[in-house]
């Protein structure tokens, strides 16, 4: 079914019935059947729906970036100018001046080689906006208009000595640094903490209600649809199943897939009664015995010409057999470095690191190889943790052929029993991890982690780049095989929905220390620490109404903290102001 808009005078960005097919050795692939949408000034269109439904493909028709062998039909419109007939010089004018773009992934979209500075005056002085030392000043007045401190500094920085929260306002800058019409969003948060993704979002409102810019958002998170979204239009293998405003599709959903997605979004405080996670209200057994066992850790990173980076500070909690604890915090607090002293592949400093009853502190290779058979651990991305020259099949038995447990038909048969567990068709065995999708990856990187029935299990973010529904089911996976199980388990996330799904403790880390600690419903339904209420206040809900509320009183937290920064990005009066320079 494509659903088609009525009124589209005066848009700044329009298609009319778009129809992508790609040309490939396996014949013509439809990505994107007859859609018809539209974007008016000041106005912010979501667009969302699963991988591979055609929602990246859609926008980058606007931008004229598919590759040679797509074809394309339909009217696509920028400005009030059809872009399909444009010769290449008037489009790339075209890009920058009236539609420009914000990638999902910074790091990617930045050259590491050049300077923050020169990316940003090359826009300027290829539009003829700016040149020489104007363009680097207009270069330094757009860092500061996306909340980055310490501008002059910054614009002589390169990429990699910033955090990915201010890559992502540097690339907003660019976008924004040849008053665009129109931006394309294209998961402009997927990879960020919540109160980063707070801080985005704020920015990206902000900059389009002073500007009067219009924004195609395109997401899979439904929180950020309710935060951001004017209207919502929802795509399904290609089609535009439903369009109305956020109210209308959050709350109103009519299409079965629109009702599904909804259904498999994870809610902060409603606990395991949703979804059907399969995990005990109970709290474990005080008399369970210690996983793991931090007291006073310390951990640092040796820097050449320069005093010890101290990434974990003192910090102590513990994780008893059958019990989840959930790591929280935002980037740099330290969550991956203990998940990786925890593996034994960064030392400790200082304090004590008792892994499964055993001091991992002093151990040499061979002990520690020895403590790893009983450890397993899932990686956030499993396309970079999966051999690419391996079978699935091996991939899976590799911790069996490395300890050299059973022989090559025992090993192929707890492969079979893996794949069974975790929900996957045994023809999966020869294939390979790049012919099979990426919430299918992710299932295959649990299988491997319980090769060896671990007693411990170690999962770094293993969902935050999944889509709703597929994180929905690698999560009911996780949660029966836990139960079947017993593992104790160190689940480290950004996402406290997620959290609250899962763990039965919550440990809250910022800046390598302990700020929180203790049973869930105490550390998410009633927190303490003022670190604590600001996470929870920067957690999106997929609801419209609720989530105008929360954003208003995240706001009213962040001032009443006296966080004068925070309160700027938030869209402080004084950031209005500043933005009104543009």
């Amino acid at each position: 079914m494509t659903t088609t808009t009525d009124n589209t005078s005066g848009a700044v960005l329009d298609f009319t019935d778009v129809d992508v097919r790609f040309s490939t050795e396996f014949g013509s692939v439809h990505a994107v059947k007859g859609v018809s949408l539209h974007v008016q000034p000041g106005e912010v269109v979501a667009l969302v729906g699963e991988s591979g439904s055609g929602k990246s493909v859609t926008s980058m028709t606007a931008m004229r970036l598919l590759p040679g062998n797509a074809r394309i039909g339909g009217e696509i419109t920028v400005n009030g100018q059809g872009i399909r007939t444009l010769s290449e010089g008037a489009m790339r004018r075209l890009r920058g001046n009236d539609i420009a773009m914000v990638f999902q992934e910074p790091m990617t979209a930045l050259n590491p080689v050049l300077t923050i500075g020169t990316q940003m005056t090359e826009a300027l002085e290829l539009h003829g906006i700016a040149s020489g030392k104007a363009a680097v000043q207009r270069a330094i007045e757009l860092l500061d208009m996306v909340g980055i401190p310490d501008p002059e500094r910054r614009v002589k920085q390169y990429p990699h000595e910033l955090s990915g929260g201010q890559r992502q306002r540097v690339v907003i800058a660019i976008a924004i640094s040849c008053d665009p019409k129109v931006i394309i969003a294209d998961e402009p948060t997927t990879a960020l903490d919540v109160t980063v993704q707070a801080d985005i979002l704020d920015l990206l409102r902000s900059l389009k209600d002073k500007l009067n810019t219009g924004i195609l958002l395109i997401t899979h998170n439904m929180g950020v649809v309710a935060d951001m979204a004017d209207r919502v239009a929802v795509m399904f293998k290609g089609d535009l199943v439903e369009t109305g405003t956020a109210d209308e599709v959050l709350l109103n959903p009519q299409h079965d897939y629109t009702k599904m997605l909804l259904s498999a979004v994870p809610r902060l405080g409603a606990g395991r009664a949703q979804m059907g996670i399969n995990i005990s209200e109970d709290s474990v057994d005080e008399s369970a015995d210690l996983a793991i066992d931090l007291e006073n850790l310390v951990i640092e990173y040796q820097r050449l010409g320069k005093a010890p980076f101290r990434a974990v500070d003192d910090v102590s909690f513990q994780v008893r057999q059958g019990e989840i604890v959930g790591l929280v915090g935002e980037s740099g607090s330290g969550k991956s470095t203990i998940g990786r002293c925890a593996l034994g592949l960064i030392p400790a400093a200082g304090g004590s690191f008792r892994l499964l009853g055993e001091d991992i502190t002093g151990m040499n290779r061979k002990q520690l190889k020895s403590i790893r058979r009983r450890i397993g651990v899932i990686f956030q991305d499993p396309a970079a943790s999966l051999n690419p020259r391996l079978p699935i099949g091996e991939c899976i038995s590799e911790p069996l052929v490395v300890h050299k447990v059973g022989n090559r038909k025992s090993q192929e048969q707890k492969v079979y029993e893996l794949l069974d567990a975790v929900e996957l068709p045994r023809e999966v065995f020869n294939r390979y991890p790049h012919e099979v999708s990426g919430g299918q990856r992710q299932r295959i990187s649990i299988a491997r982690a319980l090769t060896l029935d671990p007693e411990l299990l170690v999962a770094d973010e293993p969902t935050s780049a999944l889509d709703v529904s597929v994180q929905a089911k690698v999560l009911n996976i996780f949660s029966d095989l836990q139960a079947r199980y017993k593992f104790a388990c160190l689940f480290i996330s950004h996402d406290l929905a997620v959290i609250d799904l899962l763990a039965h403790q919550v440990v809250v880390l910022q800046s390598g220390k302990v700020v929180e600690a203790g049973p869930r419903e105490q550390v998410l339904m009633d927190p303490q620490e003022e670190y604590t209420q600001r996470l929870l206040a920067a957690a999106p809900v997929p609801h419209p109404g609720e989530q105008r509320t929360r954003r208003e009183e995240r706001h009213a937290l962040l001032r009443q903290l006296g966080d004068e920064i925070a309160e700027i990005k938030g869209g402080g009066q004084e950031f209005h102001d500043k933005a009104g320079g543009v």
